[in-house]
């Protein structure tokens, strides 16, 4: 595969995205600078963490008026897989590829630990080789990274399986609580 990973000033996460599918999995990389207008054939996009523009006004706000967002509105159009990493989610968010908001953590401040993740579906490219029941622990790292989005915008996401993950305990329990929901997202997405 080919994978295009867009790069914005601040993020900091490239190097590792960049290394795992290059030297790993022995992808082939396109990076792609935030000021370019044209997004080469790829078989998929990545936009990874980190703090685009250093977050001021809030995660991903500025980075939604770089050149290369006209591209990636388009390319989201053809149906192209387009993953985002933390603030590169933020960015896709912003754009309005995703729904809802991502807000300040439910008890403010910066998140740097690890959690547990449940898989919800196997139907999406990042997910088809997971059960529906797999747990998993994975790091976390933001200080905006509260889900939020109306009812029936939630219930279209869930009547859509666009629901791939949720925070959960290590034995699988979906708990509204801090240890298990950190970030205190909706519904623990």
């Amino acid at each position: 595969m080919k994978w295009g990973i867009v790069i914005f000033p601040g993020t900091n996460c490239e190097r590792d995205v960049i290394h795992v599918l290059r030297d790993v999995y022995h992808q082939d990389i396109v990076s792609l600078w935030h000021k370019d207008t044209i997004i080469p054939k790829i078989d998929a996009l990545i936009l990874p963490g980190g703090f685009s523009y250093g977050d001021y006004l809030r995660a991903g706000a500025i980075a939604r008026f770089s050149p290369i967002n006209d591209e990636i509105l388009r390319t989201a159009k053809s149906g192209l897989p387009i993953f985002g990493i933390c603030n590169g989610f933020q960015i896709l968010t912003e754009l309005g590829l995703l729904p809802g908001a991502l807000l300040i953590n439910a008890k403010g401040g910066f998140l740097c630990r690890d959690v547990h993740i449940r898989s919800k579906n196997s139907n999406s490219f990042s997910s088809y080789a997971l059960s529906n029941t797999q747990v998993m622990r994975i790091p976390i790292n933001h200080g905006m990274g509260r889900y939020y989005a109306n009812d029936n915008t939630i219930k279209e996401l869930y009547d859509n399986e666009q629901i791939v993950f949720t925070y959960c305990n290590e034995n699988g329990a979906e708990e509204n609580t801090f240890e298990v929901n950190p970030n205190g997202s909706l519904n623990n997405f």
